[in-house]
């Protein structure tokens, strides 16, 4: 017995499959394998935000606490596309200039980058002290816990949060031993 098919049908069957397996192959790499970022307090292991600064844990490692240091000379300055890729102090930042500004105060960077070359910054996996997320065109840090970013919690400019955010398909990477 052979069975027909209307080429009609073959195009309306196509046309329900095809957006089905659109949206499967794009709801697999939105998330990342990272999920979500989310603030966890965790006493003696997690940094603290007061006002638009953090306070480290009194037994964070001395690195930790020039990183905190360092985000926190920068945190509320305004945010623009392409600023901070200096060592210098600089008057606004986006997101790889901070970024890249708290690790190489803290010793952890040597030059300034870009948010992709961040992907294969340090080792991988999340860090016990410092975590750098990044995919192409974003970047942010966690440091003892608390969220470093330019974006998506409603400031523009680099500063600390405890809101949490997607991944969206970020890489999590950190500095050997922290």
């Amino acid at each position: 017995m052979t069975i027909r098919r209307n080429p009609a049908s073959i195009a309306r069957m196509f046309r329900l499959l095809l957006p089905s397996v659109f949206a499967i192959i794009l709801l697999a790499g939105c998330g990342g394998s990272h999920g979500r970022y989310g603030y966890n307090y965790i006493p003696g292991k997690t940094a603290t935000l007061h006002g638009q600064h953090a306070v480290g844990p009194a037994g964070a490692p001395h690195t930790v606490k020039v990183a905190i240091a360092a985000a926190n000379r920068i945190a509320g300055l305004p945010y623009c596309y392409g600023s901070g890729h200096t060592r210098e102090l600089c008057s606004a930042y986006d997101c790889s200039g901070a970024a890249s500004w708290v690790l190489c105060q803290a010793g952890l960077l040597d030059e300034p980058t870009t948010s992709s070359s961040f992907r294969s910054y340090g080792s991988h996996g999340k860090g016990r002290w410092i975590t750098v997320c990044a995919r192409d065109g974003h970047v942010f840090l966690t440091i003892a816990g608390l969220r470093f970013d330019t974006g998506w919690s409603g400031g523009q400019g680099p500063h600390w949060t405890t809101l949490g955010r997607p991944m969206n398909g970020a890489v999590m990477r950190h500095p050997h031993g922290l």
